[in-house]
C-alpha cells in the first residue's frame, strides 16, 4: 500500500513522524521508500539488472538499532548524500521478521562496481558515525554485503555469493579479496567469481 509522496524535507519529516519506527512494526511488516514511479520490485525495468546492499540485524540486537540503520540511510538518501550515485539508488526496503530483520539498499546495476562500493563506503560512514544511546551497544553492523537481484532470485539455499563486502571495523582502503582470504576480512571486497546468471 502506498503511503506517502515525499517531495520536500518537510514531507519527509511529517512522514516520520506520523508512522510507526521499524521497531514497533508487527512481524513480516516490511517499509519501502521508493523513487517516484519505481515499484519495489525485482522484475520491474528499473530494478531487473541491479542488485542491493543488505544489512542483516540479528534479533538479539537491541530492537532500537534498526530504526537508527533506518534513519541513518534514509536521511543520506533524501539529502543525496550519496553524490554523483545518488541517481543509481532505486530505493531502501525494510524486512521485520522474528529469525532477523533486514534492511536493504537497492541500485539499479549491479555490474556497476565501482558505483556500488562508493554507495556501500557512504552508508558505511553515515552508520559507523552514528551516535548511539547509551543502552544501545555497538557496533550498529558488523557487515552488509552487495548482492545481484537475479543471484536472490534463483537462490536454492540461504547463502548467496556476494559481489562485494564491507565490514564495519577500521580496515585498509578497498581491495579485491586475496585468494585464500576471507572476503569478510577485506573492507569492500570484491567476488570476481560470482557472473550473473541469465
Amino acid at each position: 500500500m502506498r503511503c506517502a509522496p515525499i517531495d520536500t524535507i518537510e514531507d519527509f519529516w511529517m512522514l516520520m513522524r506520523n508512522i510507526r519506527p521499524p521497531s514497533r512494526l508487527n512481524n513480516t511488516c516490511d517499509y519501502n521508500v521508493f523513487r517516484d514511479h519505481i515499484r519495489p520490485v525485482w522484475e520491474v525495468p528499473e530494478n531487473k539488472s541491479g542488485g542491493r546492499w543488505l544489512i542483516n540485524i540479528d534479533r538479539s540486537k537491541h530492537p532500537e538499532l534498526i530504526d537508527i540503520i533506518w534513519m541513518e540511510i534514509l536521511i543520506a538518501m533524501i539529502g543525496e548524500q550519496f553524490g554523483e550515485d545518488s541517481e543509481q539508488i532505486c530505493g531502501i526496503v525494510c524486512n521485520i521478521r522474528n529469525k532477523g530483520s533486514k534492511i536493504s539498499v537497492w541500485t539499479k546495476d549491479c555490474n556497476n562496481e565501482e558505483g556500488n562500493k562508493r554507495i556501500g563506503l557512504v552508508i558505511k560512514e553515515k552508520l559507523c558515525a552514528a551516535e548511539l544511546p547509551d543502552y544501545v551497544n555497538g557496533p550498529v553492523f558488523d557487515s552488509m554485503r552487495y548482492e545481484d537481484h537475479d543471484d536472490v532470485q534463483q537462490k536454492n539455499s540461504s547463502q548467496i555469493k556476494s559481489k562485494l563486502i564491507i565490514t564495519s571495523a577500521a580496515t585498509p582502503p578497498a581491495v579485491p579479496a586475496a585468494p585464500g582470504v576471507p572476503a569478510a576480512a577485506v573492507d569492500a571486497t570484491t567476488d570476481h567469481d560470482n557472473p550473473r546468471r541469465h
